[in-house]
């Protein structure tokens, strides 16, 4: 049997042929510790460490390698960030400012941080899942640290107003922190020209291996000063203790350089495949949905609500053929409807009639459109039941 096509990048996506050959070194001969470079092997590794850290400096902007925090994802480099200000800046009531569509590991950290004190305003989005600056701006107060908005949507690919949010911040001297999983490796991006003081990705994302990541951190002009959330032997200036990922974070540079290189040709072809793909769909579907916007959107990224159709079905259905998800794949075991598409205004009902389709380098022709179409030809209705939604995955 043929393997599926996978169609789920946005979940997570395959380490690329050129970035397991960066790892391999450090896997076999130069497995040393960088945090002892007094022999050999640890002198190699923390020269791996070092590089890549200017690497990937280069490819976000940063004004100084020192700007880079390896971690082992986003979820952690997420909680340093918004954890470690607000346990710096000693003021229980300290406010914070954020959208209701953001991913979990910045919801869940922020709802932590409530419980402590903390306050936190949640800003709505518009029917293509976009901040209006304004309310931002409207939501500020003089006890505001730092506004936490997410730089594309993990659900429906939407791109926020990165550059104006983050003047609105630097303008009020507000902490402005992006959770860029889902966007760096896939759309330029500086973080000076954003204004970002805080940002947080995962090489997972763009073709690197999992268990790695990091958090840019700006260090001048005036240093963003956070306490550690994790004790230990001091590693990443003592913001972020532990033994170092030393082949991982080889390869998420080596990622994040050929994702860069190569990433205005790889969204050409994937936005024309996803033209071909929605346009073949809505012959088969002339009731289909698109979510997300249209102008301000990932490449990569479709969203669909398909009317009458159980997602979850579909999936069980299609599964032998494509790999896709039902919403977000961070939050699909959760019996309630997603909350990104409650936010932009889909009932309950059509929330759980919505795929999302994650299209990457594997993905080479508009097959996959055939492929879909049938299935929703052959899918169950769609109907409530009374244990819940027809569907098993929620």
């Amino acid at each position: 049997m043929s393997v599926p096509i996978y169609l789920d990048s946005h979940a997570t996506t395959f380490v690329e042929p050129r970035v397991l050959e960066s790892m391999l070194p450090f896997l076999r001969e130069q497995g040393g510790n960088p945090s002892n470079p007094e022999h050999h092997h640890g002198g190699a590794a923390r020269d791996a460490v070092e590089q890549s850290r200017q690497s990937v400096a280069a490819c976000l902007g940063c004004s100084s390698p020192e700007d880079i925090l390896f971690t082992c994802g986003t979820t952690e480099a997420n909680n340093l960030a918004l954890i470690g200000a607000y346990l710096q800046a000693a003021a229980p009531e300290a406010h914070f400012i954020s959208s209701v569509i953001e991913h979990a590991s910045v919801q869940a950290p922020l709802e932590y941080l409530q419980s402590l004190g903390a306050r936190v305003t949640w800003v709505p989005v518009d029917s293509e899942g976009r901040v209006n600056p304004a309310d931002i701006q409207s939501a500020l107060r003089p006890e505001t640290l730092m506004v936490s908005i997410m730089a594309a949507n993990n659900e429906i690919g939407t791109i926020q107003p990165l550059e104006e949010i983050g003047a609105i911040c630097r303008a009020a001297k507000v902490l402005f922190h992006s959770d860029a999983a889902q966007f760096v490796g896939h759309e330029v991006l500086d973080v000076e020209k954003i204004q970002a003081d805080l940002l947080t990705f995962s090489a997972h994302k763009f073709y690197g291996p999992k268990g790695v990541g990091a958090l840019y951190r700006r260090t001048t002009p005036e240093a963003v000063r956070l306490r550690p959330v994790m004790h230990g032997g001091g590693q990443e200036g003592s913001l972020r203790s532990g033994t170092l990922n030393v082949a991982g974070i080889v390869g998420m540079a080596t990622a994040l350089r050929i994702g860069t290189e190569e990433l205005a040709e790889e969204n050409r072809r994937l936005m024309a495949l996803a033209t071909a793909i929605v346009a073949r769909l809505k012959q088969a579907c002339p009731g289909l949905r698109l979510n997300g916007s249209t102008r301000h959107k990932l490449s990569r990224n479709i969203s669909l609500t398909i009317p009458g159709v159980d997602s979850s079905a579909l999936i069980q259905l299609l599964k032998d053929r494509i790999s896709f998800s039902a919403g977000s794949a961070c939050s699909s075991a959760k019996p309630e409807p997603s909350h990104v598409l409650r936010a932009i205004g889909l009932s309950d009902e059509e929330c759980y009639q919505t795929i999302r389709l994650g299209l990457g380098r594997g993905v080479l022709a508009a097959d996959v459109a055939d492929i879909l179409a049938d299935g929703i030809a052959a899918a169950p209705i769609f109907s409530p039941s009374r244990n819940g939604w027809s569907g098993a995955m929620y």
